[in-house]
């Protein structure tokens, strides 16, 4: 999340996948201005866990930069152009009805 904040990242939710999904812990979903931004925040989110933790995370879509994936084991990142971002509505697939209505109304206050 640090990363994420420290690469103007937009839009950063975290959604708590235990008991709900075998494939993580928790899911990470932030935006990018661009997708030169998109490619950027992924590979230094990269290279950090890979300092943090001695692994590299693997990495899918970064060459394109519309939605790159970081699966680290424990958490995956999805980084999106925000139009992508909008297609997919992961959050809306993931996140309890409460939690994205709140998400939402953060996201409306000024």
């Amino acid at each position: 999340m640090t990363s994420l904040d420290d690469d103007k990242a937009e839009e950063v939710v975290s959604i708590d996948l235990r008991g709900r999904s075998a494939m993580a812990d928790h899911m990470v979903i932030a935006s990018g201005r661009s997708s030169r931004q998109v490619g950027a925040i992924a590979e230094k989110l990269a290279d950090r866990v890979k300092h943090a933790t001695g692994r590299s995370p693997r990495i899918e879509g970064k060459e394109a930069g519309d939605w790159v994936l970081i699966d680290t084991d424990d958490v995956i990142v999805h980084v999106f152009r925000p139009e992508v971002r909008d297609f997919y509505q992961l959050e809306k697939m993931w996140m309890p009805a409460d939690a994205l209505s709140r998400v939402r109304d953060d996201h409306l206050q000024p």
